[in-house]
């Protein structure tokens, strides 16, 4: 089942002249949201995955893609995008109403969150923590009232393989390096 996902700039036309946050009152400061700096930083990634679904033609997730490598390096970034993009697929599928994702290259919007994208960050926020009955309510928000086992499974997959405190630093990932050995 296809969900129509149209990023925020298409539903919500701001003004002529006008930035679209302006005058947005469902808009958040990112900074106000309580995360961490990984959690901040799956916002872009997020973004363009909504993008992407609904918009494939555009081909979005490659950007997404490229932001995570270059965020933790390949070796980490890759698999968090991946589950990402996993938690993504669920919480599309699992939703009765769109999710409302704010256009990944709208700039005067980058440090702004919708409530769906406060909500899904939230959830991952909570369950990387293991803070049970507030991931269950953030659940129940991302979903749109239910606790769908699909979405739930995924969240807590990402947060186990991405726990707080269990990331390595981008020093040193990337690419293999092939050396010459004597």
């Amino acid at each position: 089942m296809t969900l129509p996902l149209m990023p925020s700039h298409h539903r919500h036309p701001a003004p002529e002249g006008q930035p679209q946050a302006l005058g947005r009152s469902d808009r958040l400061p990112l900074n106000l949201c309580d995360l961490d700096d990984f959690e901040e930083g799956l916002l872009p990634i997020l973004r363009h995955f909504f993008r992407s679904l609904a918009e494939p033609e555009r081909q979005t997730w490659q950007f997404a893609y490229s932001i995570a490598a270059e965020r933790w390096g390949e070796a980490l970034g890759l698999p968090i995008s991946q589950a990402l993009f996993k938690l993504v697929q669920c919480t599309a599928k699992a939703r009765g109403i769109e999710f409302e994702a704010i256009d990944p290259l709208a700039l005067h919007e980058r440090d702004l969150v919708s409530q769906d994208e406060r909500a899904l960050l939230q959830m991952l926020h909570h369950m990387r923590r293991d803070e049970t009955s507030r991931a269950r309510a953030a659940v129940a928000t991302v979903t749109g009232g239910t606790m769908d086992a699909e979405v739930i499974r995924a969240g807590l997959s990402f947060a186990a393989r991405f726990p707080v405190g269990g990331l390595r630093p981008k020093v040193g990932a990337g690419r293999p390096k092939l050396q010459v050995v004597r």
